[in-house]
């Protein structure tokens, strides 16, 4: 591709790790490192298509797993054995638990009152959306969720190698300004059918980027079915 998406990082290089980790189940004190590499990979493979321009950081902890990786890999000597080798794994369990505490903290401090919501109840804020809890059980899906399931569009469209330049220039701003109008229209839309069916990969990706643009924005929020696992995107304020 011959041009660069500049976000600010939503998210970085750990929460995907614990995405994953929780994503598969695993005791944070015993991870799997050949499984969660392979599974980190091909989430940093999406990022990078993307030309995302955060993605240094995701290929510095990748070089770390495949260090890891290679290290759980040999053969340990024997004096080694006798006199009980570190995990190797020992240093990224404790960042990990680390990030984690801080990360629980910040989402602590984002649940308590904010002047401005609290005083003036015309003011936009995140409690806005209404989901009915009799027609489906909806829970808050994160980004990584979100780049899953924009995987498994790419994948089942098979336009993962398609790469359509037409003379229609595209504008990020653009697309998030139709996304909130059709939404406006609509209350709520799937995920896949706000991507569309557009057979221009550049289009696809730009409508991916600018629903990631305002979520970040906090304009509108992403729930998944537990059911059924459809992501549904709503307006985080309704007028």
């Amino acid at each position: 591709m011959d041009y660069e998406i500049k976000l600010d990082q939503f998210q970085g290089p750990l929460d995907l790790l614990l995405f994953l980790i929780r994503k598969n189940k695993i005791d944070i004190y015993d991870i799997p490192i050949a499984l969660i590499t392979e599974q980190y990979l091909k989430y940093l493979e999406i990022i990078r298509s993307l030309n995302l321009d955060e993605a240094g950081e995701y290929l510095v902890l990748a070089a770390t797993l495949l260090h890891i990786k290679s290290r759980m890999l040999l053969p340990v000597p024997e004096e080694e054995t006798e006199e009980g080798e570190d995990d190797p794994r020992q240093e990224l369990v404790k960042q990990l638990l680390e990030y984690q505490v801080f990360k629980d903290a910040a989402s602590a401090l984002e649940t308590r009152p904010v002047l401005e919501r609290d005083v003036f109840k015309r003011g936009s804020h995140e409690g806005d959306v209404e989901v009915n809890p009799d027609e489906e059980t909806l829970i808050e899906v994160g980004i990584f969720d979100l780049v899953e399931a924009f995987q498994k569009v790419i994948a089942i469209s098979g336009k993962s190698e398609l790469m359509e330049i037409d003379l229609e220039k595209i504008s990020l701003a653009d697309r998030i300004n139709e996304i909130m109008d059709t939404l406006t229209q609509n209350r709520s839309l799937t995920f896949t059918e706000l991507l569309g069916e557009s057979s221009n990969k550049r289009q696809v990706i730009y409508t991916f980027l600018a629903i990631l643009e305002l979520i970040k924005l906090r304009m509108i929020k992403a729930f998944q079915n537990e059911s059924s696992g459809v992501i549904r995107i709503f307006l985080a304020v309704e007028e």
